[in-house]
């Protein structure tokens, strides 16, 4: 009786925790679109590293959208070398939630594009 209900128990648990994790590796919150300066790209971690980076989309500065790439995303990260310090516009995925090795924030960049500042004088 007590065999029983311990293994009722762990499968539960076990269930619960797959369906977390399956939840948090599939599932987004919102897609978009952002635009700004790219001023900021490294890979940087203790245990992990990831790929992060920030992009400016204000006069000053005051505003910065922190995001991160993924290490299978081989094109984004060398685009993203590239085009630092430039105005760029990059469309992104929000998840819920992350893992340690996938990076720091839930914003994670599907692609960028060079594009023209509208700050700059002509």
């Amino acid at each position: 009786m007590i065999r029983k209900i311990v293994i009722y128990i762990v499968l539960s648990v076990a269930i619960l925790l797959t369906t977390y994790l399956l939840f948090v590796y599939y599932a987004s919150y919102s897609d978009g679109v952002r635009s700004g300066e790219l001023i900021k790209f490294s890979s940087k971690g203790y245990v992990f590293k990831t790929w992060e980076g920030e992009l400016s989309q204000g006069i000053s500065g005051a505003q910065i959208f922190k995001f991160s790439v993924l290490d299978s995303d081989a094109k984004v990260i060398e685009d993203l070398k590239k085009f630092e310090g430039q105005y760029v516009k990059v469309i992104y995925t929000e998840r819920y939630r992350t893992f340690p090795w996938w990076g720091d924030t839930n914003y994670f960049l599907k692609s960028v594009t060079k594009e023209n500042s509208p700050f700059t004088v002509k």
